[in-house]
């Protein structure tokens, strides 16, 4: 009997373990929903035929994440929104990231990927400074300075970082004395500048054909934080000649490489 009272109770466990772990990954899912719902607000109803529950199952979990603030119920309309417990959870992980250390590892696969310098740019006030670069192993290579500042009208790093600030911030920027030319190349007619800048938020990254340094090219696309606005810069550059060729497929790897890293950093893509 001893015996059987002990393989019971351990029987039991296994099933209030079991029903523990469920009951977690339910609670998951419901927070998980709210954060990929297209409203902000969602209620008993469509909780459960999103996830296939029965209402008194969620009405639990509800309960559960409401009395841990991670929900919160507005009486009147009886839906429910994420709570002040989760906006602190979400600021935590926001506070701790790195945007260089996340970005390594992608700079390094970008650079494989299309045998050319990877970089990465972050924003310094006006201007903007290279914090990061992975070259590739091959005979001729374009490097760059980390730490120097550049302005942010010149190259397609910077042109990246300009394209997608508020619409004050780039007047800002504009406005702010003579446009510096770096070569020949740089556009510094304010006019063309801003139809350029306009082109590049339709097209999602920036290209420069020796606009900041003679015999370099790029392309460029802003990370995006979760405000939306730029957080940093991915770029890769190679030289113009060789470049000119290859721009559209590193283009294209380079938006695979800036979505991604967008997301990490909280940003939602506007599905219009």
């Amino acid at each position: 009997m001893p015996r059987q009272t002990r393989a019971t109770e351990q029987a039991r466990g296994g099933e209030r373990s079991g029903q523990s772990a469920s009951t977690v990954e339910r609670a998951a899912d419901v927070l998980v929903l709210f954060a990929e719902a297209g409203s902000r607000t969602l209620g008993v109803t469509e909780i459960a035929d999103a996830l296939g529950l029965s209402k008194p199952a969620v009405h639990r979990i509800l309960t559960s994440l409401r009395s841990r603030g991670l929900l919160r119920l507005d009486e009147e309309t009886r839906r429910y929104a994420l709570g002040l417990t989760a906006m602190r959870l979400g600021l935590a992980y926001l506070d701790h990231i790195d945007v260089r250390r996340l970005a390594a590892p992608d700079l390094v696969a970008l650079s494989g990927q299309t045998r050319e310098t990877a970089t990465l740019s972050v924003r310094a006030g006006a201007q903007r400074v290279y914090v990061d670069q992975v070259t590739p192993d091959r005979e001729v290579i374009m490097s760059v300075s980390l730490g120097v500042p550049f302005p942010l009208h010149a190259g397609a790093s910077s042109k990246a970082f300009l394209a997608f600030l508020p619409g004050p911030e780039i007047d800002e920027c504009l406005a702010a004395g003579r446009l510096s030319r770096l070569t020949d190349r740089t556009v510094v007619d304010r006019d063309a500048l801003r139809a350029e800048l306009a082109a590049i938020r339709r097209r999602g990254y920036a290209r420069s054909f020796a606009e900041r340094q003679s015999g370099a090219a790029s392309v460029a696309a802003p990370v995006f934080d979760h405000h939306g606005v730029p957080a940093a810069v991915v770029s890769v550059c190679g030289p113009v000649e060789r470049f000119r060729g290859e721009a559209e497929a590193c283009a294209e790897a380079l938006l695979a490489v800036t979505g991604r890293l967008s997301a990490l950093m909280g940003h939602v893509t506007d599905p219009s």
